[in-house]
């Protein structure tokens, strides 16, 4: 059978496997095939002309493997490396990252750690080529026809797109909406400043919107604050703001006004993060599922391109978990604002770019991106994903209409590779922020929703995600 993926407003719906089947090259009509049908770990995979055996029969799973040799071995990438031109291998299946795989609507196959392509090396054609791990180009080496994916687990949220990706979500935050359409927890807490009291702030119904009637009630005749907000994931990753008790040794920093800004999603009303200068929130996640070192990791966020400034640093991502700038890699955040440090920026901003720690960047170096635009929009996505050794990519839309625009997608800057993230997470401000004499707390910005996954997603995965927003309706 052929594959099959079907883009649908809320995401990508995969259809149903039968039982294990070969891959077929397109450009070569072989096989993907286990080298001499040995059952072997760290035996390659090359073509060969399609015989029916175990080693050329692939299933894959709702988990992202792609089980072989009557599901015993999983394909993976020799020595669990996610460079170009690693030999594409099996091994026992354990469930580490190089096993997970996306199967893509233009029939390729591309590795959730690495983001690169199984590839007929060479663009070969002869029984014997092996098949190796390589940029996608969309050549017919890198497309394969076979077994379907099973469908992702019911819901049909940002962070279920991701999951049914292969890219998990290792924290979700909104004060807006449920990220996963299952989740029936807290969105955030508000405190009021009449007697210091505290509520979460949930959802109308599962997988809905937030209920800014109970804010309201809770909030009348007094003012409140956003003083956390909660992970969705199921991580543990709250986000509290820099200068509680929860973020110990914090300073200089305050919670934001919980009703700076409403709007409308979904039909109903919300509170958005509102953040000025002094506002900031973080985490340290780095025990509890946010990618740390070279670990690939993609993240994404809805924002404004109406509330900005040039300020450092309007930051979501990853962080340092010593809240210093300890040097280039040690961050991986998505920034959203006016500033340009390095010179030859092309009109006044906003611009999606990447802090990487010791630098903003808008594309693989510190001079400007021609591929980078501004966005002015009243709502704004805004993307970063980083396979931690060689390649990163910046997306940037309208969170009301439209598709994705790609700014960036190639190699990383000089000095960063390989990354050396910590794992903390940021909203708000930069990574050194906020210590006793830190700075880096400057930035104005909004935050309704976003996301930090395992991973690399695919280019499907961005998409559907894009849809997926633009389909919540924030007006």
């Amino acid at each position: 059978m052929g594959l099959l993926i079907v883009l649908l407003a809320n995401g990508p719906t995969w259809s149903a496997p039968t039982s294990p089947a070969p891959l077929v090259g397109s450009a070569s009509g072989r096989c993907l095939d286990v080298k001499g049908d040995i059952d072997t770990p760290g035996t390659i995979l090359d073509l060969w002309d399609c015989n029916g055996q175990a080693n050329q029969a692939f299933q894959p799973t709702s988990a992202g493997e792609l089980r072989t040799m009557n599901g015993t071995r999983c394909v993976d990438a020799l020595d669990g490396r996610t460079t170009p031109g690693a030999p594409a291998v099996i091994r026992a299946c354990d469930g580490r990252a190089t096993q997970v795989w996306r199967q893509n609507a233009d029939g390729s196959i591309t590795g959730a750690a690495s983001g690169f392509c199984l590839d007929a090396e060479g663009a070969g054609t002869a029984n014997g080529t092996a098949v190796i791990l390589w940029t996608c180009n969309g050549q017919g080496n890198q497309k394969w026809t076979g077994p379907a994916a099973p469908p992702p687990p019911g819901g049909s949220g940002p962070c279920d797109i991701y999951a049914a990706g292969g890219t998990p979500c290792v924290a979700a935050h909104s004060t807006v909406r449920a990220l996963y359409g299952s989740y029936n927890g807290p969105l955030y807490q508000v405190r009021r400043s009449s007697d210091s009291a505290t509520r979460d702030i949930g959802v109308l119904t599962p997988g809905g919107f937030a209920d800014a009637a109970a804010q309201d009630a809770f909030c009348a005749g007094t003012s409140c604050v956003i003083t956390v907000v909660r992970d969705q994931s199921g991580h543990g990753n709250d986000l509290w703001y820099q200068g509680s008790a929860q973020v110990p040794g914090s300073s200089q920093s305050s919670p934001a006004k919980a009703t700076a800004e409403s709007l409308t999603a979904g039909g109903t009303k919300a509170y958005s993060l509102y953040i000025n200068p002094g506002n900031s929130y973080w985490r340290d996640g780095h025990l509890t599922g946010v990618p740390t070192g070279a670990a690939p990791e993609g993240a994404y966020m809805v924002t404004s391109g109406t509330h900005v400034n040039g300020g450092c640093c309007f930051d979501y991502g990853n962080s340092e978990t010593t809240r210093k700038a300890d040097a280039a890699g040690a961050m991986d955040a998505i920034n959203f604002g006016t500033e340009c440090w390095f010179g030859g920026c092309q009109g006044s901003g906003p611009w999606v770019q990447a802090d990487l720690e010791w630098g903003l960047y808008p594309g693989g170096s510190q001079s400007w991106n021609p591929g980078q635009r501004a966005f002015n929009d009243k709502f704004v996505t805004a993307m970063l994903k980083n396979n931690g050794t060689s390649r990163f990519a910046l997306k940037g839309g309208n969170a009301q209409s439209g598709g994705l625009t790609t700014l960036w997608d190639g190699q990383l800057p000089g000095g960063y590779s390989p990354m050396k993230k910590q794992g903390a997470i940021v909203l708000g401000s930069g990574g050194d922020c906020c210590k006793p004499g830190g700075g880096a707390n400057l930035s104005a910005g909004t935050f309704y929703e976003g996301a930090v996954v395992a991973g690399y997603p695919s280019d499907t995965t961005d998409n559907a995600v894009q849809a997926d927003i633009t389909a919540a309706g924030y007006r």
